[in-house]
């Protein structure tokens, strides 16, 4: 027996050995746990419901809530904007605005949210009042009223006081998705009056140059050092891209578009670099997630699995016998469908490129999810991005062999390896496929 599956059979069956190295040869099931809720995450209507039971029992909650007293809101906006998808071509788009005035970027800026409560995140998502006025997504090439205000304010550097009527009481509503943030009451809009606006320079000049590629401008912004949130607001209001190709983008398709193309043009970058020469394990805890990610000394590839325990808000039976999990995989030359998973894949991956990009190195990285029942609901991708960025910075425990990085991720999760391996393309690879530098004198 060999000393791999002599280490294997310290915690598999030794019965159980020879299907798992068999699954090595057979693509990965995107859903091993058969779970529809999962999968569908509320969009895909996959249970063949008209509406999310979920989505629903959540919106008829928040309904009940007496939030705002008026038709009308004054506040500074952190700024916020939003473009919905919902009749995509033809979707809703508007300002989010908090009934107070003051410093109020936190409200809609995640990178200043780790370390941050679960109900601090809700309670700050939902003090936005949300106005929505029906647009094409075409109007991002002529310019309107309305539009031209959403894409000054989505250059400002600070909050801006503003003032919205609505047509009706905004009415609260939660929106559950793992794309994007929760958001609080919403109503259409009748008018909207902001300040004067202190515009930031360098998205001002990416917006006015009408030759420069939409990825380019995003690129260039994230190197000169503009938060990837604000990247994403302006690329969702479509301020980039040649004058005829502009188009509105949902704010959910937005973050994925931005997370996805800034991390391609990393991996690009650490595809020139030597590997790691150690293998190396990260965690980090954040909202009652545990994030693990294991990063091994060779050619990039990529994997992103995560597990959502009995009641949490994709496996909501708190009988079901246990968590549901899903990953989605890339070899080195990457992958040509979107992800199971979602744009946490893209928001994660992203994560891990920005390290390895700063060592000017490169690895194959493995990143591990746990979601626990305090996570009441989905805060959005960048809860992802934010909280493997934090484990990115810490500094990680190191070893010579992966069979000992791994016996250290385990300690730091919950769900035995077995699970694990059997939803992982990289750990089968890993533990069972045998290498040419094994056969070498």
């Amino acid at each position: 027996m060999s000393s791999r599956i002599k280490w294997l059979s310290d915690i598999i069956p030794p019965e159980q050995v020879g299907e798992l190295t068999a699954l090595n040869r057979i693509k990965v099931a995107r859903t091993p746990s058969g779970s529809l809720c999962l999968l569908c995450k509320g969009g895909r209507m996959l249970c063949g419901k008209l509406r999310c039971p979920i989505i629903a029992k959540a919106q008829a909650i928040a309904k009940s809530s007496r939030l705002i007293i008026s038709e009308s809101v004054e506040g500074s906006t952190p700024p916020g904007v939003f473009v919905g998808h919902v009749g995509y071509p033809k979707v809703y788009i508007g300002p989010m605005v908090p009934p107070y005035f003051g410093d109020t970027e936190i409200l809609d800026t995640p990178e200043l949210w780790i370390g941050k409560t679960i109900d601090d995140v809700i309670d700050y998502r939902f003090s936005l009042i949300r106005g929505k006025t029906l647009a094409s997504v075409f109007d991002a090439r002529t310019g309107g009223k309305l539009l031209d205000v959403l894409q000054e304010l989505a250059m400002g550097t600070h909050p801006v006081d503003s003032e919205a009527q609505f047509t009706r009481r905004p009415r609260g509503v939660i929106s559950l998705s793992e794309d994007t943030q929760p958001f609080g009451p919403a109503a259409p809009l009748r008018s909207f009056k902001v300040a004067d606006v202190d515009v930031d320079q360098r998205i001002e000049r990416a917006f006015y140059d009408r030759d420069l590629k939409a990825s380019d401008a995003v690129v260039e912004l994230y190197e000169k050092g503009v938060l990837v949130t604000r990247i994403q607001r302006a690329f969702s209001l479509g301020m980039f891209g040649s004058a005829a190709k502009r188009k509105l983008v949902p704010t959910r398709w937005s973050i994925t578009a931005v997370d996805s193309a800034l991390s391609l043009n990393l991996i690009d970058r650490i595809k020139q670099h030597d590997t790691i020469d150690e293998y190396r394990v990260y965690s980090f805890k954040n909202l009652d997630n545990y994030y693990v990610a294991i990063l091994m000394p060779e050619q990039w590839s990529f994997e992103w699995i995560e597990a959502w325990f009995p009641g949490t808000t994709w496996n909501p039976d708190e009988r079901a016998a246990a968590p549901a999990m899903m990953g989605d995989f890339e070899p080195y030359w990457g992958r040509m469908t979107y992800p199971d998973v979602g744009g946490c894949y893209y928001a994660c991956r992203l994560a891990v490129a920005e390290r390895l990009n700063r060592e000017r190195r490169q690895a194959s990285a493995l990143v591990l999810r746990e979601i626990h029942p305090g996570y009441i609901l989905p805060v959005g991708v960048w809860g992802v991005r934010e909280s493997v960025r934090a484990a990115m910075r810490t500094e990680p425990q190191r070893f010579d062999n992966f069979h000992a990085a791994l016996d250290c991720a385990m300690t730091k999760l919950t769900i035995p390896l077995k699970k694990w391996i059997e939803a992982s393309e990289l750990l089968k690879r890993a533990l069972f496929q045998k290498k040419i530098t094994e056969f070498a004198p």
